[in-house]
């Protein structure tokens, strides 16, 4: 009720506000506080790589999280690809192709976002735990593992790829991410596959596995009319995510063999 149409009760109204109004806040506080805490840290491990023959760039995750595919890994034909990840910010992902899109190299992407990051919340979801890389269209990469993202954090840039995780058993996840996916023949999709599985190989996650997704991208490269989208697979909930997206990746090099593609 307005205050304006009800004059004779300014004093109650007033003090009612004010007490709903507090409430409010109190359980917004509260509420906000509860679900922050309730967020799980993105602790993954994700590759970005980039084939110079078919022109196609791509990302593949996993992670012991729910659905990790929602949100970490994003690409539009054309402009490049962006995993995001640790105490994530989703919108780096968006952020990160935007800048690309307006001509930004990658390294500038990284310095941009970072340079623009408010950090909300400093000691529950610090801007310096988070983990992200961004690749061009052209295969150029960079990427940043924060001082404060989860034990063992790091990335290791290789030809054409980068490989980044926290939480992850030690720095040869990394090392033997690139090395699959240097070493790996055919199409992106395996090197990717192949990538994701020397990294589980090697102790992946140190909590274990449940989701893994995969985002391939090229100009008209899909399937039928206008589709740019190459290859978008997730397994939200699994207890074998790679190995189920082995599975799918498998179906899909046998339609690519079916229809003449590469």
């Amino acid at each position: 009720m307005s205050i304006c149409q009800f004059p004779r009760r300014i004093s109650v109204g007033i003090v009612t506000g004010c007490l709903c109004a507090l409430a409010g806040v109190v359980h917004a506080q509260a509420a906000r506080e509860a679900h922050d805490a309730s967020w799980p840290a993105v602790a993954t491990f994700s590759i970005v790589g980039f084939d110079p023959e078919s022109g196609e760039i791509g990302v593949a995750v996993q992670s012991r999280v729910f659905s990790v595919g929602n949100g970490v890994i994003w690409g539009e034909a054309g402009v490049g690809v962006v995993a995001t990840q640790a105490w994530v910010d989703v919108s780096y992902g968006p952020q990160g192709l935007d800048l690309l899109r307006q001509g930004l190299t990658p390294t500038e992407v990284v310095e941009r976002i970072l340079e623009d990051d408010p950090d909300p919340y400093p000691e529950d979801w610090p801007e310096a735990g988070r983990q992200f890389s961004v690749m061009s269209a052209k295969g150029e990469v960079a990427t940043y593992t924060g001082p404060k993202a989860s034990e063992w954090a790091g990335h290791e840039i290789g030809e054409h790829c980068s490989a980044q995780g926290n939480i992850l058993a030690g720095p040869k996840v990394v090392e033997d991410m690139v090395r699959a996916f240097e070493e790996t023949e055919g199409h992106l999709s395996f090197k990717l596959l192949a990538s994701l599985e020397a990294g589980q190989a090697a102790g992946g996650d140190r909590r274990g596995m449940q989701s893994a997704a995969m985002l391939i991208v090229k100009e008209d490269g899909g399937v039928w009319l206008n589709n740019d989208v190459v290859m978008r697979l997730q397994i939200d909930d699994s207890p074998e995510p790679i190995q189920e997206l082995r599975r799918l990746v498998e179906i899909a090099a046998r339609q690519r063999a079916r229809y003449g593609g590469d």
